[in-house]
């Protein structure tokens, strides 16, 4: 099991490496109607606020692949909403 500061970091070094990039957003392939993001979004995925507790953080963890497998998302899908997580988060950090 990782310490909290092995986890800490890996979130802090996630949380640098997609702050520097936009992410995609991903969209509907072809089936009209919503988008991914609207329909992840509908569905009110909770926030990460930085855990630095494995448990916590692996709790949020399930709870958004929950959604995702909910939405059948596509793992490029998952990349992007995931990362637009982290870029709330860091938005939410920076304020």
């Amino acid at each position: 099991m990782q310490t909290q500061a092995q986890t800490q970091a890996a979130l802090q070094a996630q949380l640098q490496t997609h702050a520097q990039a936009p992410a995609p957003v991903p969209q509907e392939h072809g089936h009209g109607g919503l988008s991914i993001m609207e329909r992840f979004k509908r569905m009110a995925p909770p926030p990460f606020k930085g855990e630095s507790q494995p448990l916590r953080v692996e709790s949020w963890m399930r709870e958004v692949e929950k959604i995702f497998r909910a939405n059948r998302c596509a793992e490029e899908d998952k990349v992007s909403l995931a990362t637009y997580m982290l870029q709330v988060l860091t938005v939410y950090v920076l304020v």
